[in-house]
């Protein structure tokens, strides 16, 4: 089956990602009650508020089904303008064509371009796992861990390792996310994810300590990631990554192609009135 790049094909990347992001937060609220972390799903966008500076505070799907007005991105402002954030928009150029104009006149800059890669289930390019590795989803009671394996990862800095453990720790618990965890001999090797929805599977989470890279860990997750997804039915991949990044490249050797560049709009607060 051929997944030709074109709007309906943007769609139904941009609804997985919207809803994999709404779904975070939805954990976040039922986890962290007093982060005031809030979603609002309409025709226009998934609205997410994650809390002030983090990536999931922003939208996603603005102005692929219809043009989107004054009012609708008034509306939209309002919500993060609200609590205190910037507002962000992750749009696609498959989007309105009037779209840019509209951020631009409203006082909206570009931040940030993301490689939205994707493949039809079966043209991936799969490597058996090494013998010797084994993944699996985690077990109840299993969060912590592969937190803090999902944060070794990202530990060039106290920092963003806490930040990551964080993260982890509440996507791990987010309802249509599956969490895995590779092991050797019972040490976790490293973590990956997977969010399905409407037979799209959504790669994320991959992270290697680096005591454990080069020896085939994320190639053993991916495999594992794509049987499961396979299992339950999908028949598109997708994952995002910065662009020329070494994600993007090992994505593509997999079988992955650039599906279209995002561009990440922010409309900082100060510029409000």
């Amino acid at each position: 089956m051929t997944h030709i790049t074109d709007l309906a094909l943007a769609r139904r990347l941009e609804r997985c990602e919207g809803r994999a992001n709404t779904e975070f937060v939805a954990a976040r609220a039922r986890l962290e009650p007093a982060s005031g972390a809030a979603s609002a799903v309409t025709d226009d966008a998934f609205a997410m508020f994650d809390g002030i500076g983090s990536p999931i505070t922003q939208t996603f799907g603005l102005g692929l089904d219809s043009a989107p007005d004054d009012a609708t991105l008034t509306a939209l402002e309002a919500f993060f303008e609200s609590r205190g954030a910037d507002v962000s928009h992750e749009t696609t150029p498959l989007a309105d064509a009037g779209l840019p104009a509209a951020l631009q006149a409203r006082g909206y800059r570009v931040i940030e371009y993301s490689s939205v890669l994707h493949a039809p289930m079966e043209s991936l390019v799969v490597h058996a796992a090494p013998g010797d590795i084994t993944v699996r989803p985690i077990g109840v009671g299993e969060v912590e861990r592969w937190s803090d394996t999902s944060a070794a990862g990202w530990g060039e800095t106290p920092e963003l390792a806490e930040f990551i453990r964080g993260y982890g720790r509440i996507g791990a618990q987010a309802v249509g996310s599956t969490a895995f965890i590779a092991e050797q001999d019972g040490v976790a090797m490293g973590t990956g994810a997977l969010g399905m929805h409407d037979g799209v599977a959504l790669l994320a989470g991959a992270s290697t300590p680096p005591a454990f890279r080069r020896r085939g860990v994320q190639a053993a997750l991916l495999a594992a990631r794509i049987a499961y997804a396979r299992a339950a039915g999908c028949d598109l991949v997708m994952m995002a990554a910065a662009p020329g990044s070494t994600s993007q490249c090992n994505a593509e050797r997999r079988g992955l192609r650039v599906a279209y560049t995002r561009v990440k709009w922010q409309r900082q607060l100060s510029h409000r009135g």
